[in-house]
């Protein structure tokens, strides 16, 4: 049964592009989190204007910095990848709601699987692209 979800070696370019597919979001990601604790000048009324409290953007930080934290760390990126998912869809959610585009977050949450797809053996076996 392991060789069932055995994957074909991928090549070094294939590798580390992956590496920068799955960088991108996580460096956004943490950047956003950053903002968050920092909460420079002008983010009260961002905040506002999305719907949101301000007393809840430190939690939320958290939330975002341990998604790309733990999608960062090799052994746990799949669960990181399924945890970045979920935070990005209550993202969209929130500019859906405000009828603001959401091309970047359907992006950025392509750029996580397929990021993690190129580097990571295990998720290659169970979506074998033919």
């Amino acid at each position: 049964m392991q060789a069932d979800t055995q994957a074909a070696p991928v090549s070094k370019a294939a590798l580390w592009t992956g590496y920068v597919l799955s960088a991108l979001p996580a460096l956004l990601l943490i950047f956003s989190a950053m903002m968050k604790f920092i909460q420079p000048e002008g983010f009260e009324k961002g905040v506002t204007d999305l719907g949101w409290k301000v007393e809840v953007m430190k939690g939320l930080g958290v939330v975002e910095l341990a998604c790309a934290i733990i999608y960062l760390i090799p052994q746990t990126a799949a669960l990181g990848a399924i945890l970045m998912t979920g935070y990005l869809g209550g993202a969209i959610a929130t500019h859906v709601r405000l009828g603001e585009p959401v091309y970047m977050h359907v992006i950025l949450g392509v750029m996580v699987w397929l990021g993690l797809y190129l580097r990571d053996r295990r998720v290659r076996g169970l979506i074998p692209l033919r």
